[in-house]
């Protein structure tokens, strides 16, 4: 006879069933682990050994082979082990066979046999609600576990799970781990001055559009993308799932707390492509998965490598990071908002005594580094002027973030109630537009095509470029409360829109303006 248990593999964010299967046979004394265990799973034989020996059981000699079923489906990580133990514990008398089969079961052992806290905990407990199982964790793990729905049994150690099992013990169910509601983060108060910046700030929070400040060093660029979070409405209960998954997986979940806060990622330049994108031995998400329904920022832009910030094309229009190994691909969501922010030049391209004294090469080598084909991914280009030791006395602007947030959460209301009647079905932003959708609600007046057009031969626009300027008008014209794109708001987003500055006359030869 096999005893068995079930617990989880995880392809990206999807916890897919594993069959843990544990046989005692004649022969040769050993302990197999099979069904493409990778190093952390197979050190598991020498925990459980461990955990066995601290309860004062010992492994009959006997030969123990536990496979992990599929065994075509890699196994990684060390949340293998408590499965393991269960099912031997099962197979050895000690647990009643009946009752495992109503659990699945996720959680690192230590050598004492208490239960580590491990990754992965929400979407394992999703899984196994979705199969009707309750799930053993970690009692460190229970409050994450909870946000399931689902049947959860949290537990500090084996002892104790043994004595539930044997009713010598009642182990209580877990509570909800807490939910942060309240908007937090820095005001757009704080900012002097950039009037025109917080207007475009206010268009890309409310069409979810991407965004690229350029201007010299204090000027604000930084602090105008950390208020952006801010502005934004709070992640609705499907988002917040979506989100807490990738967290959980990541090990980022603190004590099951869960926020409605968009997330805010703001990655150093000298981050790799494996750390922004996702990847590694065991394919983590990155930086853009972690910014899932949330906020990517990139500051110093063109000192990221060139090769990293291309590797951003694919998700920034699939939603999706999709990393690839020789025997599988890993998926994970990764639909965020990207905000950059960099200097016109190496020099810092300020006024006086920071002004560049190279002329226009130095500007034009320096953003050279950023491809064309990633900055025609940005919707909202802007040139932050420097900010004056005039900007700087005036007293604080009468206007913060809670007023704007106001208007942007009007703006998205009205584009819920468009898209849940559009072709798509389903509730987006207008930087989500598919081509039915734009042809439906973001083609402008007579006045504002005849200007676009022209706009398009002189700008060189590609047609990402086209649709992405439809897209802006859009939302400008949903936070002016109209329902025609007029000509007003097709020519404010192309005002924004990114043009090689060859053309331009600026004296610190900016290869970027507006």
């Amino acid at each position: 006879m096999v005893a068995r248990i079930t617990t989880f593999a995880f392809d990206g964010v999807e916890a897919q069933p594993v069959d843990v299967q544990v046989q005692l046979s004649g022969g040769q004394v050993a302990f197999m682990i099979v069904g493409l265990p990778d190093k952390a799973v197979g050190e598991s034989r020498e925990r459980v050994r461990a955990a066995f020996a601290a309860l004062g059981l010992a492994l009959p000699p006997k030969r123990v082979i536990v496979n992990l079923a599929p065994a075509d489906l890699p196994k990684e990580g060390s949340h293998y082990d408590l499965a393991i133990a269960l099912a031997m514990l099962a197979k050895l008398g000690v647990l009643p066979e009946d009752q495992l089969s109503r659990y699945a079961a996720v959680g690192e052992l230590s050598l004492d046999g208490r239960l580590v806290e491990t990754s992965g905990v929400l979407p394992a407990a999703m899984a196994s609600e979705a199969l009707g199982l309750s799930l053993i964790c970690p009692e460190a793990c229970g409050p994450e576990a909870a946000w399931a729905g689902g049947g959860v049994l949290p537990a500090p150690s084996l002892i104790a799970l043994i004595n539930h099992f044997a009713g010598r013990s009642v182990l209580p169910p877990p509570k909800k781990g807490d939910l942060l509601e309240a908007p937090s983060g820095p005001d757009l108060r704080d900012v002097k001055g950039q009037e025109g910046a917080k207007r475009v700030l206010e268009i890309a929070a409310a069409g979810g559009h991407n965004l690229l400040f350029c201007g010299p060093p204090g000027s604000g660029k930084s602090m105008l993308a950390q208020r952006l979070p801010g502005l934004l409405p709070p992640l609705s209960a499907r988002e917040l799932l979506e989100a807490s998954q990738i967290q959980s997986v990541a090990g980022l979940l603190q004590r099951g707390q869960l926020s409605r806060n968009r997330p805010f990622r703001a990655p150093h330049h000298s981050a790799s492509m494996a750390a922004l994108v996702g990847g590694g031995i065991r394919a983590k998400p990155g930086e853009v998965s972690l910014a899932h329904h949330g906020v990517l920022f990139l500051d110093e832009l063109p000192e990221f490598s060139s090769q990293v910030l291309d590797s951003l094309r694919q998700p920034l229009e699939a939603g999706e990071a999709v990393i690839a190994r020789a025997n599988r691909h890993v998926r994970y969501p990764a639909r965020f908002q990207l905000i950059a922010a960099m200097n016109p030049c190496r020099c810092g391209g300020g006024p006086g005594a920071s002004a560049c004294q190279r002329g226009p090469r130095c500007a034009q080598d320096y953003q050279s580094r950023i491809s064309g084909p990633f900055l025609d991914r940005i919707d909202l280009f802007y040139e932050t002027p420097p900010v004056t030791a005039v900007d700087l006395s005036l007293p604080a602007p009468g206007e913060g973030s809670e007023e704007v947030r106001a208007r942007v959460a009007r703006a998205r209301e009205r584009q819920s109630g468009r898209f849940e009647s559009g072709p798509e079905g389903r509730r987006q932003v207008n930087a989500d537009m598919p081509p039915a959708a734009i042809d439906l609600f973001a083609l402008p007046d007579t006045a504002g095509a005849a200007l676009l057009s022209e706009a398009a031969v002189k700008l060189a626009l590609t047609a990402r470029g086209y649709t992405r300027v439809l897209k802006v008008a859009r939302t400008i014209a949903d936070l002016d409360n109209s329902d025609a794109v007029r000509r007003v708001h097709v020519a404010e987003a192309l005002s924004y829109r990114f043009r090689p500055a060859s053309s331009t006359s600026s004296p610190h030869g900016a290869a970027i303006a507006r």
